[in-house]
């Protein structure tokens, strides 16, 4: 029977005093009893309105349950039956507009914290993962390659998916790190970048073959992967190029596009004193401008 707790079990995090201080995530997950305790509140609905809200429908009522009842390994698979990127999704995926808006308990109270049960689970499957190379159950290869332009999240997603059918499948990325806004777009405190390696490797470990520093449409075309042997080609470049709105200063400099900042903070590492990556650090962003 479904736990009659109104809100959610809180999530543990860093108090304000210490995080102003490091870069480290904010939100510290839950341990084993308290995602128990949560699991407990879902009313297992059997329309389950969760999984209509969920974009890759995940059947969520199912691995809460199996949350609930402490069997959170088969709760894991049955998230990454539908999801390759779970760890991740559970920190930066808006539950709050899509499976959690749908749920019945956040009629009379608050939804079930499904964001951060989904967070527990991967987080634990990864701690207690003992997968070496090669040592991973693959599908058995259907014969076709596809290549994949971009390793952001909807090029990893296609990934995922693409090899658990048996897809031999690579994916070129023109920057140096895999990952796409997930490494560059997104901070540490929200989401640390080496859980998006972790989710990366899992990858790796299921055949798929990341390329580097590979500029598609510059150092090959579509046409010179299709002569290659590739059958298919999905194309998820994302939105790395800025948008300038010809606006006075915006050539100064030290004025950056949100994509550069970014770039520079979260890939580059230039809020750190030990990495070489230059920013302009301004105080006061606005010139004073004279009435005329």
């Amino acid at each position: 029977m479904a736990d009659d707790k109104k809100n959610k079990t809180p999530m543990p995090e860093q108090p304000p005093q210490v995080r102003n201080k490091n870069f480290g995530e904010v939100a510290l997950g839950y341990d084993r009893d308290m995602a128990t305790e949560e699991a407990k509140r879902c009313l297992q609905c059997k329309n389950s309105p969760c999984t209509a809200g969920c974009p890759v429908k995940v059947d969520i009522p199912q691995f809460i349950r199996l949350t609930a009842e402490g069997d959170f390994e088969e709760a894991y698979k049955v998230l990454t039956a539908d999801n390759s990127l779970p760890a991740i999704c559970g920190r930066v995926c808006p539950q709050e507009t899509q499976c959690e808006q749908l749920c019945l308990r956040g009629r009379k109270g608050e939804p079930v914290a499904i964001g951060r049960l989904e967070r527990f689970i991967a987080d634990l499957h990864m701690a207690n993962e003992q997968e070496e190379e090669g040592a991973v159950s693959l599908p058995q290869p259907n014969g076709h390659k596809v290549a994949i332009i971009g390793s952001g999240p909807t090029g990893l997603t296609c990934a995922g998916d693409l090899a658990r059918m048996g897809f031999d499948v690579t994916i070129f990325e023109s920057l140096h790190k895999p990952g796409g806004v997930l490494v560059y777009g997104i901070p540490e405190f929200r989401l640390p970048k080496d859980i998006v390696s972790k989710e990366i490797d899992r990858l790796r470990r299921r055949g798929v073959k990341i390329v580097l520093n590979a500029a598609v449409g510059r150092a090959m075309s579509v046409d010179d992967l299709l002569e290659e042997g590739f059958e298919a080609v999905y194309v998820g470049t994302g939105a790395g190029l800025p948008h300038f709105m010809s606006i006075p200063g915006e050539s100064l400099l030290g004025v950056y596009s949100a994509n550069e900042y970014l770039t520079r903070a979260n890939l580059m590492k230039s809020i750190l004193n030990e990495y070489d990556t230059p920013i302009k650090k301004i105080k006061k962003a606005l010139p004073e401008i004279s009435e005329r």
